[in-house]
């Protein structure tokens, strides 16, 4: 059961939530991880979360401002492949432990840096809790968006519909105005993907050129990449197809309270399903259901919020009438994409998860039998299990330190002499993706040096004009086949011939109808890395049409980020992480395919897929077998926060947040504030929240950022002008396109910073079929075989399709 990283060693330096998980994530794939911990152990020991980010390690205590114990330390570093760290930019330097004096130690070590805001940026000191990172950037503000959407706002347009207004119990989260606090870690979940995938890149180059680098990412990146299509800015959001009613906020988003009082979302909304199938006293699930008039799901144009919200009252008094999981099956049986809204605890409990290994059953010597997070992908070449429970703090100390001693006579590392710029130069990558989860792993793939050529359909266009399509299709060349006239296949299958990854998220029976499963490709191309992704699970779900909103029902996401365990109700984070997280797990998963293929030669299947995801954004939750939990902090359902000094607060102009990670952090708070400490939380909270009605949120910052008091104001500008940031452009992070289209073009940019194969994102969003006569001329066909193709639908070109005979009846 050796995991593809066996044989790696691993020192562990970080804490919190995103280099834990990122350390737990190489653990579960075979590297030996040493957890160092200071004097006391790791302060953030005391989070539930830590039971399993923090499994299949070792753990060994070291002072590293006692000069025996950081000696130790660096001999551990002289024989260690990975090194992980979470100080603030400049401890390191003063520790000795900085990157440029372990290089010295051992020029082939990979060395992450996992900051807050990033090194030598105007905000790299500025305390880094999930929370702040998430208020200075504004991502509170984003969870339901604003009533203009999202594209108007990053334009500085004014809302379109101003007029127009929708019952407050329509919109999602709180029925308040202001921001909102979600449970999700976003930046720091956005930061673990991105140093995972760093590190890995990394590792991969290493095999190249022998040298080791600086692996740099930070929670300010990882709220971006949250944050990735809500701080999209376009020069013509009119261009035809472009705008949606989705990012708006007035918008409905497909929550229904069912008559068991337990909500389903269904994405999209489906009116011709919910209204014909509750029609008479017992549901109607008949996939083949018609409707004279209801449309089967709504358009994507920014006008369709008026059909959306005349629909609204009679979709809620339809799912009304029947309960949730009766819903839940016959959407199932119907094909459509609806789920029911549950707790972490109850998703750890699934069967169905349990069986996949997506959720894993781990003896705990505190706790007894945990069901926690499981595998987050699986590799058919390097099977692996998660590993065991965390060991007490410096439970490995003396054999750690025995080790150190041994290595301060072990040979020094020497360092390769390989060249490579891009840590994914010269792979080919075939991606059949559909929407955002498939295609976006691609992109992260063509950001670190991948040729990727998008197969598009010939009627993709449709898809690809909404901006959703745009942040996950930059870097890519597009080549449209009609995959069932057998010449597109051939010249499918001859790009496969020398094909280096093959990627689709669609459902894998299709993927065996058409003959384009791995088992077929792997007899054209046996070294070929195959990636899947899905939906739901193995097993009996992985054939129903899945989504970033039902992965996110059924993993607790929305439960937890609604704050519905105190009484809230389901929110779909407008920065959620279930297809984009899928997408960051299947970039991880090839690249260690490729990893083990440069030392092997061995081609592999590998795969994961959205409840994977959306696990892993609610791993800071566990469960006893039964389903039961254990006592954790839960948001409230206000969505304010999780205690009276770990919060949002309204205050006499605009909104702050506070951080009380600490008792002196407590004491400060209440002694500027003046306010007595009390053991009653919500009577604090509200004394508290008088008392900040008093002053602007800039008068607050000034008092409480003095007293040393973790604090932000809540911004709600900082997307609409981070691409005008010459520090953030500079190191890449967002980036700017001429497209054809919608003018110019500003994105996210880089999530990761690697020193010596850096990534560079690639062209412009792809137009569907612009490539098609280059790619197939360079394949040997002549212009009139492509015209011919083209005029018998076997093939597209750039533009707007032509119809082939018998289209639409």
């Amino acid at each position: 059961m050796a995991g593809v990283l066996a044989g790696l060693k691993v020192l562990d330096l970080s804490w919190g939530v995103a280099g834990p998980m990122t350390t737990m994530q190489m653990a579960d794939h075979g590297a030996e991880v040493t957890k160092i911990e200071p004097p006391g152990g790791d302060p953030f020991r005391n989070q539930l979360g830590y039971k399993v980010w923090q499994r299949g390690k070792r753990s060994a205590i070291l002072d590293l401002k006692d000069a025996a114990d950081k000696d130790a330390f660096l001999a551990l570093v002289k024989t260690a492949d990975v090194l992980v760290e979470s100080y603030t930019p400049g401890v390191t330097e003063r520790l000795g432990i900085d990157y440029a004096s372990c290089k010295a130690i051992n020029p082939r070590l990979v060395y992450c840096s996992i900051t807050g805001y990033g090194r030598g940026t105007p905000l790299e000191q500025r305390p880094a809790y999930d929370a702040l990172v998430a208020a200075r950037t504004g991502l509170h503000w984003e969870q339901r968006g604003c009533p203009e959407g999202a594209l108007n706002r990053m334009a500085g347009r004014p809302d379109p519909y101003e007029d127009f207004d929708v019952p407050a119990e329509w919109r999602q989260g709180a029925e308040r105005e202001g921001p909102l606090f979600p449970a999700s870690y976003w930046p720091s979940l956005g930061a673990f993907y991105s140093a995972s995938v760093g590190i890995n890149a990394a590792l991969r180059a290493r095999e190249t050129t022998g040298r080791g680098q600086w692996v740099e990412t930070s929670l300010l990146q990882g709220a971006m990449q949250g944050g990735g299509w809500v701080w999209m800015r376009a020069e013509n959001i009119d261009f035809p197809g472009f705008d949606s009613w989705i990012l708006n906020s007035k918008s409905p988003k497909g929550h229904y309270e069912a008559s068991d009082g337990k909500w389903i979302h269904n994405w999209v909304p489906n009116p011709r399903f919910i209204i014909q199938a509750s029609e008479n006293e017992e549901l109607n699930a008949n996939p083949d259901l018609k409707a004279k008039d209801d449309p089967d799901r709504f358009g994507t144009g920014p006008e369709e919020i008026f059909v959306l919200c005349e629909y609204q009252p009679q979709l809620m008094e339809r799912v009304k009438k029947f309960p949730a999981d009766q819903w839940v099956d016959a959407a199932a049986r119907a094909q459509m994409t609806m789920q029911a809204v549950r707790s972490t605890e109850e998703s750890l409990a699934d069967p169905l998860f349990l069986k996949d290994g997506c959720v894993a059953e781990v003896n705990d010597p505190e706790l007894g039998p945990l069901r926690q997070l499981g595998l987050t992908y699986k590799m058919s070449a390097n099977p692996t299990q998660v590993g065991a429970a965390p060991v007490s703090p410096g439970a490995n100390t003396d054999e750690v330190k025995a080790e150190a001693e041994a290595a301060k006579s072990a040979p020094a590392p020497q360092a390769g002499t390989g060249q490579m710029k891009k840590p994914l130069e010269g792979i080919k990558v075939l991606d059949l993706g559909l929407a955002i989860a498939g295609p976006f792993g691609c992109q992260l793939l063509s950001d670190l040096g991948a040729e990727v050529i998008k197969i598009n359909g010939l009627y993709d266009m449709f898809w690809h004009r909404v901006h959703i399509a745009y942040m996950s299709n930059r870097g890519k060349k597009s080549l449209t086949l009609n995959l069932k006239d057998p010449r597109s296949m051939k010249v499918f299958l001859d790009l496969v011939k020398d094909a280096d990854v093959v990627h689709h998220n669609m459902r894998y029976d299709a993927a065996e109808r058409l003959k384009i499963d791995y088992e077929s490709l792997k007899q054209i191309n046996p070294k070929l890395i195959y990636c899947h992704t899905r939906g739901f699970e193995t097993g009996e779900r992985s054939t129903l049409p899945g989504n970033d909103q039902t992965g996110a029902c059924l993993t607790g996401v929305q439960y937890e980020d609604g704050g519905m365990y105190r009484g809230g109700k389901p929110l779909w984070s407008l920065t959620s992480m279930g297809d984009t997280g899928n997408g960051f797990l299947s970039a991880i998963a090839v690249i260690q395919a490729l990893y083990h293929r440069d030392r092997t030669g061995e081609g592999q299947f590998v795969d994961t897929s959205i409840v994977n995801a959306g696990l892993l954004n609610t791993s800071y939750a566990v469960a006893r077998p039964d389903g039961t939990g254990f006592e954790r902090p839960h948001i409230d359902g206000q969505q304010f926060g999780y205690s009276a000094t770990h919060r949002l607060y309204e205050t006499a102009e605009g909104w702050i947040c506070v951080v009380c990670a600490s008792d002196a952090h407590r004491s400060a708070l209440l002694s500027v504030v003046g306010v007595d400490d009390q053991p009653d939380d919500d009577a604090l909270a509200a004394q508290l929240s008088d008392k900040f009605k008093q002053k602007s949120a800039a008068d607050w910052f000034e008092a409480l950022d003095s007293a040393g008091v973790p604090v932000e104001v809540e911004a709600d500008d900082f997307g609409t002008t981070l691409h005008d940031q010459d520090w953030i452009k500079q190191r890449g992070w967002s980036v700017s396109y001429d497209h054809p289209h919608v003018g110019k073009l500003d994105q996210i940019g880089l999530n990761v910073d690697l020193s010596e194969t850096p990534g560079a994102p690639g062209e412009r969003p792809l137009l569907v079929g612009e490539h098609t006569k280059e790619i197939l001329s360079g394949m040997g066909y002549s212009e009139e075989e492509i015209n011919t193709m083209e005029e018998q639908f076997a093939v597209g070109f750039e533009g707007m399709p032509r119809m082939p005979p018998g289209f639409g009846g």
